[in-house]
């Protein structure tokens, strides 16, 4: 029981694709790291499905090498002691023909797939692990594969402590609404609506924690950029002003399995059961 010696526990963040982990939960891990857990993230992909940015590929090198690379630096500056791929191909978005590849995750026996993110849990004793929320956070079916792989892994393993990834769907549509300053026309009810109608997080009601990461909201950013295959300077995320990027990456947002939050009961504010 290495993972749990002393307080010490060891966090497994279980992610679909490299960058996933910058974007969703690299504050957590990084708070986590800094408070001497043991952070371990797992990756069930290679991102082979990526959109490589113009110029950042050397003459034959393939995308998947490059995101290899782009994972380990990340998991540098995140503090991360191990990175593990669970060695499946990158399927694309949903109802892409890359759905269909027998190699992909999408396409992976759940027990199998369980199986192998199973001998990794129990390789380092994990005491929580991170997935995503049952539609994936968005709807890609990789990271629908992440929910259902990593509640199956856990079963096997007897981990308890598990927490789903997601998106705050109230705060998400007050910034947008924030931002339309007042101008609220065709153009916005039309993205309302889109954006209700999609599978895209969860409302703030069905959220249990909310991790403040703030301390660490910086070198999330400088893990995000690690990624530079995918992000680069001109992206969304880097064009934001600091003070937005802080409001909108600053919090983390987490359902735990199987549990539930009363209407006047506050978030968690840890992923370990005895901090909160």
């Amino acid at each position: 029981m290495i993972g749990r010696l002393r307080g010490v526990t060891t966090l497994v963040a279980f992610h679909a694709h490299p960058d996933d982990e910058a974007i969703a939960t690299g504050g957590a891990m990084k708070i986590a790291a800094d408070a001497g857990h043991r952070v371990v993230l797992v990756t069930a992909t290679r991102g082979e499905q990526g959109e490589p940015r113009a110029g950042v590929l050397r003459e034959g090198e393939a995308l998947w090498e490059r995101r290899v690379v782009e994972t380990e630096r990340s998991a540098a500056i995140l503090g991360i002691e191990g990175v593990r791929f669970l060695g499946y191909e990158d399927s694309g978005m949903i109802g892409e023909p890359t759905n269909d590849n027998p190699a992909c995750f999408w396409q992976a026996d759940i027990e199998e797939a369980a199986e192998r993110l199973a001998v990794i849990l129990r390789e380092v004793d994990c005491g929580v692990l991170t997935i995503y929320d049952e539609h994936g956070g968005y709807g890609h079916p990789d990271h629908i594969q992440v929910h259902r792989v990593g509640r199956r892994a856990a079963e096997l393993t007897g981990v308890t402590e598990i927490f789903q990834a997601t998106m705050n769907r109230d705060r998400i549509m007050a910034m947008m609404e924030a931002q339309a300053a007042g101008d609220i026309g065709e153009e916005f009810e039309a993205r309302r609506s889109r954006f209700e109608e999609s599978p895209f997080g969860m409302p703030e009601a069905d959220i249990t924690h909310a991790i403040d990461v703030s301390s660490a909201v910086d070198v999330k950013r400088q893990s995000m950029v690690a990624h530079a295959s995918q992000i680069g300077d001109d992206s969304f995320f880097m064009q934001m002003p600091p003070e937005a990027f802080a409001q909108a990456f600053g919090t983390e947002w987490f359902v735990k399995l199987d549990a539930r939050r009363a209407a006047d009961e506050p978030f968690g504010t840890s992923l370990f059961p005895s901090a909160d």
